[in-house]
């Protein structure tokens, strides 16, 4: 950590609501799976929400991509979503998607 200042409230609550929203138009798209979308959906409302904070610790201070802090939001939501699908919920392939 750069300066031990965590990710702001309002940050965790708008990329978890881009993921979510990113995953409904891709099913629409059928560039992913519905089943896995919903899911999905339903982790990035918890995220949003605030439930899990505590699950974001990199430094609200990183390179200028914020790879980080959207690597860690991808984590999250795709640990939440496979607990719920039953399933394997991919970071990259699909939350980033």
């Amino acid at each position: 950590p750069v300066s031990g200042q965590r990710l702001e409230r309002a940050h965790i609550e708008a990329l978890a609501r881009i993921k979510g929203a990113a995953a409904k138009v891709n099913a629409e798209l059928k560039v992913l799976d519905p089943d896995i979308a919903g899911a999905i959906q339903e982790a990035a409302d918890e995220v949003a929400s605030g439930r899990w904070d505590a699950h974001f610790p990199v430094d609200v201070f990183q390179t200028g991509s914020g790879t980080s802090s959207n690597m860690n939001t991808n984590e999250v939501i795709a640990t939440l979503a496979t607990e719920r699908l039953g399933g394997e919920v991919h970071p990259n392939d699909h939350v980033n998607a």
